[in-house]
């Protein structure tokens, strides 16, 4: 019972101490000169043709590790 309350007690002391989320201005990013993360977004659907010819999807490999390599030559 007294852990309970002494556990009770320290969370309401850190809410307290930590202020009302609200009214706090948003980080400044730009000024700190660091790039927010921001989630990947899903890949395009496409198709392409596999070694023997045939269309594969994206979309049919839902689920699988697809690696892709780009390349060209100039």
């Amino acid at each position: 019972m007294t852990r309970h309350l002494v556990l009770i007690a320290l969370v309401a002391v850190t809410l307290v101490a930590a202020g009302p989320a609200t009214g706090r201005a948003a980080p400044d990013f730009a000024g700190m000169q660091v790039q927010p993360y921001e989630p990947p977004k899903p890949a395009p659907g496409f198709a392409l043709p596999d070694l023997g010819g045939r269309t594969v999807r994206l979309a049919d490999l839902r689920g699988k590790v697809v690696l892709l390599f780009f390349w060209a030559t100039w």
